[in-house]
């Protein structure tokens, strides 16, 4: 049994206490009365990159695999592809692209891709990761200048990253 030492401890505390939140009255005291340098827009140097997330349902085969080879059979995968861009944040809009932007520059892509058979694409007649994500990239990027990289991932442990 614990026998106190008759001591009451003060649980009081004062503004110089580290862990004591101060009253709203001395935060509102505490914070800069300015605004920051460029009132929420961009510096001119500021470098990004963006990735805008795009998934699709396909089947293909790929004819050039080795005899025996698993895939060389028809299959399909829940496609994930990531379009990543990249340059400098307009100072003025405060971003480097519009996401809806990155979006249609993709939705040809998108429309011809999904539950398709990538085989009967123009382009894909062997449609390996890599060759999907080359074909990706050569349709969007007129389209979509700042395009660093195009990732595509037909399994969520294997993906292929594009960067031209």
């Amino acid at each position: 049994m614990h026998v106190g030492s008759g001591m009451e401890h003060d649980n009081t505390a004062t503004l110089d206490d580290p862990g004591l939140v101060p009253p709203p009255a001395e935060l509102e005291r505490s914070r800069p009365t300015t605004a920051p340098a460029g009132q929420g827009r961009a510096s001119p140097r500021t470098r990004v990159r963006l990735v805008r997330t795009f998934t699709f349902e396909a089947a293909h085969r790929l004819p050039n695999a080795p005899v025996g080879h698993r895939c060389r059979r028809l299959h399909g995968h829940s496609f994930h592809v990531e379009l990543v861009c990249e340059g400098e944040v307009d100072p003025r809009t405060g971003w480097l692209v519009d996401y809806a932007d990155i979006k249609s520059a993709f939705e040809p892509c998108l429309e011809r891709l999904d539950h398709h058979y990538l085989n009967e694409v123009v382009g894909l007649e062997n449609p390996t990761s890599e060759l999907l994500a080359r074909w990706i990239w050569e349709s969007v990027k007129p389209k979509l200048p700042m395009l660093a990289q195009v990732n595509v991932a037909e399994t969520c442990n294997a993906r292929c990253e594009f960067r031209g």
